[in-house]
């Protein structure tokens, strides 16, 4: 009985000297999901509130608001604000020789995806002048790319023969790319873009390198003339063709390599020369473009005096089908009937893995620049531009690396280069194919080669082993995934490499003990501090670990209790009256960890130990609250260490 009092007038000790925990003990509700979800949108949408925002610049002139909202929703605005002659001349050259190389290109993966060429044209106008205006990016080049027309064929011919019923496999595909910007546009204003966080920097590091290294031994193809050749992306394929194409020497044509290898020499000197002398810079910029020109001239009197495309000894990109402008293709989707649940599965497959990559690269190629794009509006942008794309007789487009490459090293200064490539394209498409007939194709390997060399950072490779050995093997894991098997599995081993780093420090019990630093009211870990005092009777325990959930909290507890254990004298009691638990770096709980502290607290009360808890966050209180663990406790919840301890140690002394 008189314990029970005892207990009890130290409860209310307890209580009214920990006033300031009241702030802590009843903070108002967490946002609910759906506000959430709603403040998801806005964000995504809309400006962030701040001074000069078009919703809370109510002092500001409307124009000025308006402009500020504008550029938030079209970021090109912004990069056109201080936009003169030189950088638009940088554009244009990079958005002609990204033209160039883009017409081929995006032909050559329509008939990988079973599509008619000028689908890829297509694909290789609308897309892009959308991207322009929504993206943060500045170095992107959207178009058609080789794993999405791979996947694509690959997934959809089980569905309908494309050799058979041409017509109903493309009306598929149409349809497939209109649910992929679907769930694209869904990922960006649900804000799911912050899932390629978890391509971390190494990652992308590693995975930069090894694309490189892929897409210049596919343009092997195209620098030696090679007839048949593989269209796997892994190493030991590559080499098998070459070696294969060698061997059998009626395969591969001489004249290519020479004309290939010596532009790719003059590009590469002339790179050389603009960064030694900046005044020649601009000779850098015109090189591939010049390469083109003049490869296009010896080309053609090569071959002047042969009757056959295939008697050229230079090969060259041949007759191309021209056509009218992008036709209306939204009649031609299919919303039901039996492909219509399959079809959505592909889109979400080919959403994600688009996405994926196109981020990949933009991130990649603005880390070389010095800025970060935001991850949720280019998911919105690649779905928009998809979404409209499927209307205008286009198919699946996303960033591609290769094209991305060349512009970068074109000097491209804003997304301006995607608009001229666009508008070039479609010129092309309407009048010049003709005059791409004797375009070698062994140039355009050379372009793309001249990119390879900037895009394989051993150095940054060399501080990730530095730094963190976990970050060096997402790194490598990601290189060696990408250059021997694809470039989806590479990426897959990169990010679960990344997965397995988070889950391996978040299940670790991340506790510490803490001391009072000498002289001073703070706290810090006696092991990093050996100076730090240690408050008689009272164990401080620090949590580091950012969740208290079912992967940790057992850890956690048995930690705790075994230092209570361990401090006990020779009857076999605690000389620790209190255990204070400073939650200030956790950030979330879930059941399992709740279960685990009101178990903590039952062992603790058998010892005759109390528990404090020190400045829990706020989605941590809420569902303490929710579980009556507050009262369990007797109300200890306090506002910092320092106010937990001063409050024990009154406590103490009132029992004495």
């Amino acid at each position: 009985m008189v314990a029970s009092k005892k207990s009890t007038v130290e409860n209310v000790v307890d209580i009214e000297d920990n006033k300031r925990g009241v702030w802590v003990v009843d903070p108002p509700a967490p946002p609910c999901m759906l506000s959430q979800v709603l403040d998801n949108f806005k964000h995504t949408l809309l400006p962030t509130p701040n001074p000069n925002t078009f919703l809370t610049a109510t002092n500001q002139p409307f124009s000025k608001r308006l402009l500020a909202l504008l550029r938030h929703v079209f970021p090109i605005l912004a990069s056109l604000q201080n936009y003169n002659y030189q950088k638009f001349k940088s554009d244009f050259m990079a958005g002609l020789t990204l033209a160039i190389f883009a017409i081929p290109q995006c032909m050559g993966n329509a008939t990988l995806a079973q599509l008619s060429p000028e689908y890829g044209l297509y694909s290789g106008i609308v897309p892009p002048l959308i991207y322009a205006v929504l993206a943060s990016s500045r170095e992107i080049v959207i178009g058609p790319v080789t794993v999405d027309s791979l996947l694509l064929s690959s997934m959809i011919q089980t569905l309908k023969d494309p050799l058979q019923d041409s017509v109903t496999y493309t009306q598929l595909v149409l349809t497939a790319t209109f649910f992929a910007g679907i769930f694209q546009v869904a990922f960006g204003l649900l804000r799911f873009g912050f899932l390629v966080d978890y391509l971390s920097h190494a990652t992308i590091v590693g995975f930069l390198a090894a694309a490189a290294v892929c897409i210049g031994l596919q343009q092997l193809k195209g620098l030696f003339g090679i007839v048949k050749f593989t269209n796997k992306t892994a190493l030991i394929s590559v080499i098998k063709s070459v070696w294969t194409s060698f061997k059998n020497q009626s395969e591969w044509h001489p004249y290519n390599f020479i004309i290939g290898f010596s532009f790719l020499c003059f590009i590469l000197f002339t790179r050389f020369l603009g960064r030694r002398r900046k005044k020649l810079s601009w000779l850098s910029h015109v090189a591939p473009l010049l390469s083109v020109i003049v490869s296009s001239v010896i080309a053609y009197r090569v071959n002047l005096h042969e009757h056959r495309v295939k008697d050229y000894k230079v090969e060259v990109l041949g007759p191309i089908k021209g056509g009218s402008i992008n036709p209306s293709s939204l009649n031609q989707l299919i919303f039901d009937g039996e492909f219509v649940g399959p079809l959505i599965k592909i889109g979400f497959t080919i959403a994600s893995i688009s996405l994926t990559g196109s981020i990949a690269v933009g991130r990649s190629f603005a880390s070389l620049r010095g800025y970060n794009i935001d991850p949720n509006r280019e998911v919105v942008a690649l779905g928009l531009m998809n979404i409209v794309g499927s209307f205008t007789s286009c198919y699946v487009a996303s960033g591609s690396l290769a094209r991305t490459a060349v512009n970068y090293n074109a000097g491209s200064e804003t997304m301006v280069s995607n608009i001229v490539m666009a508008i070039t394209v479609l010129m092309s498409l309407k009048f010049l194919t003709g005059l791409l007939y004797f375009t070698p194709k062994a140039i355009l390997a050379a372009i793309i080669l001249s990119a390879v060399p900037e895009l394989v950072d051993i150095n940054k490779a060399h501080a990730i082993w530095k730094v963190d050995k976990l970050d060096f093997l997402a790194c490598a894991g990601a290189f060696f995934g990408v250059l021997f098997v694809s470039v989806e599995i590479g990426l897959a081993i990169g990010i679960m490499i990344s997965f397995a780093k988070i889950i391996i420090i978040s299940i670790q019990p991340g506790i510490a003990v803490v001391g009072r630093l000498p002289g001073t009211d703070d706290f810090g870990d006696v092991e990093q501090y050996p100076m730090a005092i240690n408050v008689p009777g009272v164990l401080i325990v620090s949590l580091r670990s950012a969740w208290l959930c079912f992967a940790n909290a057992s850890l956690v507890r048995e930690r705790i209790e075994r230092w209570v254990s361990h401090d006990e004298d020779g009857k076999g009691e605690s000389t620790f009256k209190h255990v204070i638990i400073d939650a200030s770096s956790l950030m979330n709980i879930d059941t399992a960890g709740v279960t685990s502290l009101e178990e903590l607290t039952k062992n603790m009360t058998t010892r005759g130990v109390k528990l404090a808890i020190a400045n829990p966050r706020w989605q941590v209180i809420h569902k303490l609250r929710l579980a009556n663990f507050v009262s369990k406790i007797g109300g200890r919840i306090f506002l910092s260490v320092g106010e937990a301890v001063d409050a024990c140690l009154g406590v103490k002394l009132v029992t004495v």
